[in-house]
């Protein structure tokens, strides 16, 4: 079962690559290869269980996009044919239809979204979220310079419900983008050990039979721990 993890020297900031790593310590059959940037993916002529595109700098997703885009054909065959693939942080925005810069310029995204990214440089935005995934309650914390909106007229799917913090720009009930198997948040980091359920459901989209994952009572234990912070009544949710 492969795993590719898209171009590690440029996307692997705020340790996102701790996702493919704790899945694969927890399912022996999966096998994670790192595709590196200069390198053909392996996802033009294998069907991975799972594609991750980690965060990475705004000076590199323009060079990302432009690498993608000409594949956006395959991928959209892939996403037809049920493969996952994570996102995870501003690699949302390179899957979408385009960033925008503050002075209006830009450069085109993938375009599996139907959204535009706003970027002020002199403003971080930084968070915690509460959400939910289905039935599934969802942690995790956001540091980003842009917001991305919806094109006019389309209604994305979102990957989370906002219960506290903000959504894929203020104001918006809903976190991330979600079309079948391919799921892009804003939400920074081991993702996937924050969220031990959200894991399980990935791995069984995954194709996994009985997933299970590696020290699961102490990431249940942690996670319980955080989620009873992030419901304090009165918690600020900036930092």
């Amino acid at each position: 079962m492969i795993v590719e993890v898209l171009f590690p020297e440029l996307c692997s900031l705020f340790a996102d690559a701790v996702n493919v790593q704790y899945l694969a310590r927890s399912c022996p059959q999966i096998e994670a290869r790192p595709t590196s940037f200069k390198a053909d993916p392996i996802f033009l002529t294998t069907r991975p269980a799972l594609i991750s595109l980690g965060s990475m700098t705004e000076s590199s997703q323009a060079l990302v996009a432009a690498r993608l885009r000409p594949w956006r054909d395959r991928l959209e065959e892939l996403l037809a044919d049920g493969v996952c693939l994570l996102a995870t942080g501003n690699a949302l925005e390179v899957l979408g239809t385009r960033v925008e810069h503050e002075d209006g310029s830009g450069f085109d995204g993938v375009g599996l979204f139907p959204t535009v990214a706003r970027r002020d440089l002199m403003r971080r935005h930084n968070s915690m979220f509460l959400g939910r995934f289905q039935d599934s309650p969802v942690v995790g914390f956001k540091s980003q310079f842009s917001h991305s909106w919806p094109l006019p007229g389309a209604q994305p799917d979102p990957l989370f419900e906002v219960t506290r913090g903000v959504g894929l720009h203020p104001g918006w009930p809903g976190e991330g983008l979600r079309r079948g198997n391919f799921m892009a948040t804003y939400l920074l980091g081991p993702l996937v050990v924050m969220n031990p359920e959200f894991g399980r459901r990935l791995l069984a989209l995954m194709g996994v039979e009985d997933p299970h994952l590696v020290f699961e009572d102490q990431i249940e234990a942690a996670f319980r721990a955080r989620l009873a912070e992030f419901e304090q009544p009165g918690r600020s949710f900036d930092y």
